[in-house]
């Protein structure tokens, strides 16, 4: 790859955050959807944490990356306080929001694909909403926790969009597309395909929406 190259897919950026807000804030007027500001702001300080890598990887003695979702379920079945299991069901949802919104097209050969993210994620949101209901941390964050998972899926989609435009890219890859428009119902997949011609049949699977 040459250097102009890739210096075309850098965006230059003095202030993550603010950068972040405003691609954010873009996406959702550019697809039409109603995301609550406080979730928003969440994201926007999530991604902000998660482009630090010491945030988003886990040292764990022998190996250093990130833990399997499955595994981290399992630690929030085996949390001794409410505390800690509430700040593991956090942390499965913003894992697997970030992963679905950024990576999604590197997870099409592995063996857990973005539905497996977007059922995780969703999940865990809606957990930590209901437990945490009644307590400071729940009246400070339960809406924003309740508002994710309700709609984990847009916010994806506006993440992707947030990608895109991040790496100047136009060019879609239509199998890949359709793949993840029938395995999460994601509705900016489905405009993607229908601006290059193909009209999804809602009724040929069944999908999953969240």
């Amino acid at each position: 790859m040459t250097e102009r190259a890739t210096s075309d897919r850098v965006v230059p950026v003095h202030n993550l955050r603010d950068y972040f807000r405003e691609s954010i804030g873009t996406a959702i007027d550019n697809q039409g959807v109603n995301v609550d500001d406080h979730a928003a702001h969440y994201v926007v300080n999530l991604l902000t944490l998660f482009s630090r890598s010491e945030e988003l990887y886990e040292d764990q003695g022998d190996s250093y990356g990130l833990k399997p979702l499955a595994l981290m379920l399992v630690d929030a079945s085996d949390a001794a306080t409410a505390e800690e299991r509430n700040f593991v069901l956090q942390r499965i949802g913003d894992v697997a929001l970030f992963i679905a919104g950024f990576f999604a097209d590197s997870l099409a050969h592995k063996l857990v694909d973005i539905d497996y993210y977007v059922n995780m994620g969703g999940s865990a949101y809606g957990s930590l909403s209901d437990e945490s209901r009644g307590t400071v941390r729940g009246r400070a964050l339960g809406g924003v926790f309740q508002e994710l998972a309700q709609k984990f899926q847009i916010v994806v989609d506006v993440l992707n969009e947030v990608r895109d435009s991040a790496g100047g890219s136009t060019d879609i890859n239509v199998l890949r597309t359709y793949e993840i428009w029938l395995r999460t119902g994601s509705n900016r997949a489905e405009s993607l395909l229908r601006q290059q011609g193909v009209i999804p049949i809602s009724n040929s699977i069944s999908r999953k929406h969240h």
